[in-house]
């Protein structure tokens, strides 16, 4: 099982990308996830790809419909051409509110929008590579003209991957159809979700152009609880139930409550803030969900935990970097131990 680090803090300043993405790759991950909410998640990434040499970068994820695919084509172009292939475009769709309101940009159906999308990316970086004619054309988007003089060079390491992040059906069955990658969402990673939701539908996405199982990673944003010690751990817990008080306030991410039968916390929560009650959230957060969610466990036996929860399920998962840089080495043993599971 692979193993990626995450940016935890988003308004993390761009200049400490360096010696973070150096510091993860001395714990032994195999990549870093970028988001992209306070700053650009390719201009981020190639802070990241610049100052390290075997570390995976993938951002999680670029927001798609405010950009051009050509605009986003030569960006993943360059980070792929100056990181040798350690560059993969993870995509994301936003919700309505978000594409109209912040970036004055118009809706349009999201999934059969991201596949036009996808599609577009591929067709571009298919003329760099071979040299043949630009000629893509979809509901969405249209892309025929590429004079020699604007097109790079081939890739001798081939263009970037391209993941979606979702947390509905339809965006995972598109995933399944035509990405080369799915990160899921921290809501939607409890086991039962991932078996009985997201696989079934990566499969279908996947049947639809008749793709084989192992044609999709699939990388959980997982929440674990974990630390050096008993306290330590008690302590995430903590931290991790107020996320999850804010994120379940937004009915979006009520799938694996109705699943699990937690519907009624995420209608507490949704009722809290439209009170303006943020500091109450975390309150409602029982151990019971939280240990349905959350795999907790010290540093000694964590490994064995992630194993039993996601080993047949995930092709990687996400962990966090220890807040105090001392725990690297006995963390960096935990990297080693999981990706050898």
């Amino acid at each position: 099982m692979e193993v990626y680090a995450s940016v935890e803090d988003p308004r993390m300043p761009l200049g400490r990308t360096a010696t973070y993405a150096q510091r993860a790759e001395r714990c032994g991950f195999t990549g870093l996830l970028i988001p992209e909410s306070i700053h650009d998640s390719l201009m981020t990434s190639l802070l990241a790809l610049e100052h390290t040499t075997a570390l995976r970068v993938v951002t999680s994820v670029t927001l798609a419909f405010p950009r051009s695919p050509m605009v986003v084509a030569y960006s993943a172009w360059d980070l792929q051409t100056l990181s040798a292939g350690r560059f993969s475009l993870g995509l994301g769709s936003q919700v309505k509110g978000n594409i109209v309101g912040r970036f004055s940009t118009p809706w349009t159906a999201p999934v059969p929008r991201m596949r036009d999308y996808v599609a577009s990316l591929r067709a571009i970086w298919h003329s760099w590579q071979s040299g043949e004619k630009l000629d893509f054309e979809s509901p969405n988007y249209t892309l025929t003209k590429m004079q020699p003089f604007f097109a790079p060079e081939p890739l001798s390491c081939g263009p970037p991957r391209i993941l979606l992040g979702g947390v509905n059906r339809n965006m995972t069955r598109l995933a399944g159809e035509a990405a080369d990658g799915f990160m899921t969402h921290p809501t939607n990673t409890n086991p039962r979700y991932l078996s009985e939701v997201i696989l079934p539908n990566l499969a279908r996405g996947r049947a639809r152009k008749d793709r084989s199982p192992d044609s999709v990673e699939t990388i959980g944003s997982t929440f674990v609880a974990t630390g050096p010690s008993s306290a330590a751990v008690a302590d995430e817990r903590e931290r991790l139930k107020g996320y999850l008080g804010f994120v379940f306030s937004t009915p979006q991410y009520w799938p694996t409550l109705e699943l699990l039968g937690f519907k009624d916390i995420g209608e507490t929560l949704l009722q809290l803030s439209r009170h303006g009650k943020w500091a109450e959230m975390k309150a409602a957060i029982s151990d019971e969900l939280f240990d349905a969610l959350v795999p907790s466990a010290t540093y000694d036996d964590i490994t064995a935990v992630l194993r039993e929860w996601y080993g047949s399920l995930l092709d990687s998962i996400t962990l966090r970097m220890p807040e105090d840089p001392a725990d690297d080495e006995s963390f960096a043993r935990v990297v080693e131990k999981v990706r050898a599971s």
